[in-house]
């Protein structure tokens, strides 16, 4: 059952392994946040691409252009905090970013070129790349420390397809925002429930929706 009342338990967290915490006689303060950044945010490159892209888009659907964000997760747990995002492959010192999957962009072929790589990071002590930017934000998703384990330990099972493509015949291309919401879903969370700020939307966090349901139906 999707919730975010309160709790408390013990459970494993990502400190580049799994570690075993013990159990604890009383609760932990924990929180589980959603951070909405503006496409782009911190690079006028991106975002142009970003706004043409919406332009077309809109066009297409005969519809009114609209802001696009692009989400990530921040936790803290035990005193600590983790950032949780999907971003393109900076470097190979992934582990200094606690980084626990990568996927392709564009074609899996391309994926041999590192500029052509995304990475997934449980980052602890890490922080969201223009984070001042960010709109509507932060939203508490939760305040259960099961809820912020959960959110942990699900996140190296994400799916890696090839981004900005629909491998997964969800309907929807596979970014960042499927990799937030399929996360988010998956933990327990109502990620369906979830919208972006007002005058915006998310490409690709429906994408992330249906996956993680289908993927707990078969589950």
């Amino acid at each position: 059952m999707r919730t975010s009342d309160d709790g408390g338990s013990s459970g494993p967290v990502w400190t580049g392994s799994w570690v075993a915490k013990p159990t604890r006689t009383s609760p932990l303060a924990a929180a589980v946040d959603l951070y909405w950044l503006p496409l782009g945010a911190g690079g006028h490159f991106v975002r142009l691409n970003g706004r043409i892209y919406e332009a077309v888009a809109a066009r297409l659907q005969r519809r009114a252009a609209l802001d696009l964000y692009h989400a990530a997760l921040q936790l803290e747990l035990d005193g600590e905090r983790y950032v949780i995002e999907q971003n393109p492959v900076p470097d190979l010192s992934g582990a200094d970013r606690g980084v626990v999957a990568e996927g392709a962009v564009g074609a899996r072929w391309a994926s041999r070129l590192r500029i052509f790589r995304y990475e997934i990071r449980v980052w602890r002590g890490g922080q969201i790349p223009d984070v001042a930017e960010a709109v509507d934000s932060p939203r508490r998703l939760s305040t259960s420390e099961e809820r912020a384990r959960r959110v942990l330990e699900v996140v190296p099972r994400v799916p890696t397809p090839v981004w900005g493509r629909d491998e997964l015949g969800a309907g929807e291309m596979w970014n960042s925002n499927a990799v937030i919401a399929w996360v988010t879903e998956v933990s327990g969370l109502d990620a369906g429930a979830i919208r972006p700020p007002a005058g915006g939307r998310a490409p690709g966090w429906q994408a992330g929706v249906r996956v993680a349901r289908r993927d707990q139906i078969r589950g």
